[in-house]
């Protein structure tokens, strides 16, 4: 955030004003701006110095800077990067290992996460992509609830590489999983408050 120039900060020898309320005041001088903004307890804030005049306002500088702050952190709070998880997979995969490695793609996209699905092929393996194309077509299919293809497989050299993307932002997933924490404790606390 860059800073603003306050009261006997603004160099320019008259301004646009807007009062407290967002209302037009209209061209003034800088002195009969900064009369005004001592009478009514605020400071004069150039809010768009660019502006033929400059635009100031009358505003309490130090709620404003707060409440800029509180924002800023309100919106990092929100903002989640989404990272790109990896599942690895041969050919030959067991019934219980699928299960296992569908389950972990399932909770990575409920998280909000991408997720790269690969296939080594092994020796004779490489031969055969078809069997890789149907295992990944498989994946697809039995994680469709909670993502969505976003890269088609893709043969790169002895690997095969699909990526699947959530069908929720990571935000999103986070502000469930937070509500569903919440309830659980008010429920909890509930529980505890009847015995």
């Amino acid at each position: 955030m860059s800073e603003q120039r306050i009261n006997g900060q603004i160099r320019s020898p008259k301004v646009l004003l807007v009062g407290p309320n967002g209302e037009q005041v209209g061209e003034v001088r800088i002195e009969d701006a900064l009369r005004l903004a001592n009478e009514a307890d605020l400071d004069l804030v150039e809010v768009a110095p660019g502006a033929n005049p400059p635009v100031a306002r009358l505003m309490d500088y130090g709620k404003f800077k707060y409440e800029a702050k509180l924002k800023a952190r309100e919106a990092r709070k929100n903002q989640v990067n989404a990272q790109q998880k990896e599942i690895r997979m041969g050919l030959k995969i067991d019934t219980h290992d699928y299960e296992t490695k569908k389950r972990n793609v399932e909770k990575f996209l409920n998280g909000g996460d991408k997720v790269k699905v690969m296939i080594r092929f092994r020796g004779r393996e490489q031969s055969r992509p078809e069997m890789g194309m149907k295992l990944m077509q498989r994946m697809a299919e039995d994680v469709a609830e909670a993502g969505f293809v976003e890269s088609h497989p893709r043969v790169d050299g002895r690997t095969m590489v699909m990526v699947l993307g959530p069908h929720k932002k990571k935000s999103q997933a986070r502000a469930e999983a937070r509500k569903r924490k919440s309830d659980a404790e008010k429920a909890a606390a509930k529980e505890a408050s009847a015995e």
